[in-house]
């Protein structure tokens, strides 16, 4: 066996694994960027184009601060050398993602429930909010059991799926993006079909992704 057979793998793995929390960091920046807009805007007094916000503070506050927080420390959790070279780090930092999912998803509800329907809205998408947002809920939740069952595939499925969900945002920025860019801003129909595609597209990458790393690995308990 030659010396280079012998020479341990784990840092080329590893920077291959950067390019997964790289690439959904990458994904929450525009609507981390856009929480951060509505701070100062709600900082700078209220206007006939924020009046809307106004209304929710608080919601708005525990929506952008819980869904960033969530969006930003689970992109790690997808990382297995990071997971596996600091296990203790995945359920420290999983004692912060559930509550700070659970306060963005919550919120989020909560806004689109009791909110005023925004002008470019239709009810559709405020059904569809409300749908996706329950799908988080009750992701994180049966996750959260799952890990108390110490049953990992189950308790990674949910939290794929929960943070798929979280993660709607950046991709709907890049789906409705170019139809600004094209048409103008979406409204109606065109703008709930298109936020409610990015959710369960990112559903189904998700589901993939995990089960495909499953796949690979022997059931364990843990």
């Amino acid at each position: 066996m030659t010396t280079t057979a012998l020479r341990p793998r784990t840092p080329t793995r590893t920077r291959r694994d950067w390019w997964i929390p790289a690439s959904l960091l990458a994904l929450t920046f525009v609507p981390a960027a856009a929480g951060a807009a509505r701070l100062v805007d709600l900082s700078s007094g209220r206007t006939a184009e924020n009046a809307r916000f106004f209304d929710l503070p608080l919601p708005i506050l525990v929506h952008i601060f819980g869904a960033t927080t969530f969006c930003l420390l689970g992109a790690f959790q997808f990382m297995p050398s990071f997971r596996r070279r600091r296990p203790g780090w995945h359920r420290w930092s999983g004692r912060i993602l559930v509550p700070a999912g659970l306060a963005g998803a919550l919120s989020g509800m909560w806004m689109a429930a009791f909110g005023d329907l925004p002008v470019y809205d239709n009810t559709a998408l405020m059904w569809f909010r409300l749908l996706f947002g329950s799908i988080m809920v009750v992701g994180l939740v049966l996750g959260l059991v799952a890990i108390r069952r110490r049953d990992v595939r189950t308790h990674q499925r949910w939290m794929a799926r929960a943070y798929a969900v979280a993660q709607g945002a950046g991709t709907q920025a890049l789906v409705l993006g170019p139809m600004v860019f094209f048409v103008g801003q979406p409204s109606g129909t065109l703008k709930a079909s298109g936020m409610a595609f990015a959710w369960v597209l990112n559903l189904v990458v998700a589901e993939w992704l995990v089960r495909r790393s499953q796949a690979r690995q022997p059931r364990r308990r843990v």
